[in-house]
């Protein structure tokens, strides 16, 4: 049962398609056509559905910009809809609508379900709805790391468990590494910043500055150097307010507020608001009294002695060498001092640190090697299953004789991990270097598909590989271009019966060009262009009956006339339905 259905893609100005819509259904649908009438604009479109790279060249010569629009029917609650869902998508009747817009000028824009959505977002989706499978992913199972990939992909859990593990672990090793190759390296940068701190500790140690020193010592300062002129000030007020004892008949504040009192005092029964007001005049006496009092205390108590300016002076001087160095006052100097003492701390440890990182990354270094031990394990027995599985699916596209196997090797590294006794070097998936082998007939050696591989028996075995991921990991969708290509006769019979077999499960479209192919297929769709070399509305149609046959004699031999070539494709259609 299909989890998930492409329904329909509508495309606009790609390309050489004007304006065209791709109506697809369950099952096995094969897109043919002839050579370069756009049938690859298929994959394309599809590509920019799922968040590939969007290329200005592919917009029509003409149109301001290509649009392609999908609609993929999606079971309420997966992955696909939770995430979609999670972004401000709306299902439109149980469907996410998918869009996508490439400007001739290089912009990008996507939306999803009536949102637009960052173009990230809808290769994320990508990964649970649709498998896409091309010329360049066939190249791209030639890379060692893709091999590796496939493999434990393949494995599940049984490697994703350990791998996790093995991952914690070697970030936690490359993280230690660092850091002890920083200290280590740096030591003499180390060095000389830990002896410019303890400088400037000692110098500051010396002074001793107090937190609020500098600004006391300024007010004291600014006080003695006016003493003389300050002690005449207090002389003279508190001779205004109290009287100078050399002029007894001089005239002072006090004594005339004090005869005002008097004068109120006699007759302030007679009137509530004049009482008041004697009573403020009282209060008035009182305050200049305790402010003649304080002046000649403040004149008796001030100090004009030079030694003791002097001495501030110095004191002051000796704050100000510290806080051109370290600060904009005394309290940024202690501040400097508190986080330097730190530093310098943090930076005396280092040979204990150093000893401490040492004995983690040779702890780390033992712990990686038993992960990655477990890894290889793991990669080796599901290598094994794999193998036999692929193997099995190859007899079934016609090449009952070739064999696939892994090799799993490390490469000996004196700086690596040690693994079964050998030192070998490891990376952030452990330690092995998967390689996958065909032996395609009897008595021929394994060699790696890179080298031992036909462009056709590439092609059979990456359906192989996803035949064999369709049972463990499925994908609701896939869409193969060109997996026939190098293939004929026999071989592309049986590539079409297994892609039947896969669309038993999933929903399955394939862009290809032979007929043995096409004819297995539930649904087939003619790509053509117009007069004017364009693909439009018209030009992708489902096939039916007596055009389906015509299609099947042009792609068997060039003719949609010939008796010959309709009675083949008569007999691929039968032996397709029967083998179905």
């Amino acid at each position: 049962m299909v989890c998930s259905v492409l329904e329909e893609m509508r495309i606009r100005s790609l390309g050489v398609i004007d304006d065209a819509v791709v109506e697809l259904s369950p099952g096995f649908t094969a897109v043919t056509g002839e050579t370069g009438a756009g049938k690859t604009m298929v994959v394309t479109s599809l590509g920019l559905l799922l968040g590939g790279r969007a290329d200005p060249a592919l917009v029509r010569i003409g149109a301001e910009k290509a649009v392609v629009e999908g609609r993929v029917t999606v079971p309420p609650g997966t992955a696909a809809v939770v995430r979609a869902e999670e972004a401000g998508a709306e299902l439109d009747d149980g469907a996410l609508l998918i869009s996508r817009t490439v400007s001739a000028e290089g912009r990008s824009r996507a939306h999803l379900g009536g949102r637009s959505v960052p173009v990230g977002l809808l290769a994320e989706l990508a990964d649970d709805l649709v498998a896409v499978h091309g010329q360049t992913d066939q190249q791209g199972l030639l890379k060692l790391s893709r091999q590796r990939q496939a493999l434990d992909r393949y494995a599940g859990d049984a490697v994703a468990v350990p791998l996790a593990k093995y991952g914690e672990a070697y970030r936690r090793l490359r993280a230690v590494a660092a850091e002890l190759e920083e200290i280590t390296t740096r030591a003499r940068e180390r060095a000389q910043e830990a002896d410019m701190l303890r400088y400037g500790l000692d110098e500051i140690a010396a002074v001793e500055p107090r937190p609020g020193e500098d600004v006391e010592l300024a007010e004291e300062a600014e006080r003695l150097g006016h003493a003389e002129a300050l002690s005449s000030a207090a002389t003279v007020a508190h001779a205004a307010l109290a009287g100078n004892p050399e002029d007894p008949e001089g005239i002072d504040a006090s004594t005339l507020v004090a005869g005002a009192h008097r004068a109120l005092e006699a007759v302030r029964s007679h009137d509530p608001a004049l009482s008041a007001l004697a009573d403020r005049i009282g209060e008035i006496g009182i305050l200049l009294g305790d402010v003649a009092g304080e002046l000649a205390g403040y004149a008796d108590d001030l100090d004009a002695d030079p030694l003791r300016l002097a001495a501030v002076e110095e004191r002051r001087a000796a704050l100000n060498a510290l806080t051109r160095k370290y600060g904009d006052d005394v309290a940024g100097v202690l501040a400097w001092a508190e986080r330097s003492a730190a530093r310098l701390t943090e930076l005396d440890g280092d040979d204990e640190r150093i000893e401490e990182l040492t004995a983690e990354r040779d702890a780390l270094r033992t712990e990686l090697g038993g992960l990655a031990q477990a890894l290889t394990d793991a990669r080796t027995e599901a290598a094994e299953r794999f193998a036999a599985a692929v193997t099995a699916e190859l007899a079934s596209l016609a090449m009952p004789h070739a064999r696939v196997s892994f090799d799993i090797r490390q490469t000996e590294d004196p700086e690596g991990v040690e693994v079964g006794g050998r030192t070998v070097a490891y990376g952030p998936s452990g330690v092995d270097e998967v390689e996958l082998l065909l032996a395609p007939h009897p008595g021929a050696p394994p060699r790696p598909i890179a080298k031992g591989a036909s462009g056709g028996e590439l092609s059979r075995v990456m359906l192989a590989v996803e035949v064999v991921f369709a049972g463990t990991d499925p994908v609701p969708t896939y869409l193969f271009d060109e997996v026939d290509a190098g293939v004929g006769g026999k071989a592309a019979v049986e590539i079409g019966r297994r892609l039947a077999k896969l669309a038993r499960t999933a929903q399955v479209v394939v862009v290809t060009h032979l007929p043995q192919v096409a004819a297995f297929a539930d649904r087939q769709l003619l790509v053509e262009k117009t007069n004017d070399g364009s693909v439009t509305r018209s030009g992708v149609k489902a096939l039916e009956g007596e055009e389906r046959i015509r299609e099947l004699s042009r792609m068997l031999a060039g003719q949609e006339d010939s008796e010959t070539a309709r009675a083949h494709a008569e007999e691929l259609l039968a032996t397709a339905r029967a083998d179905l």
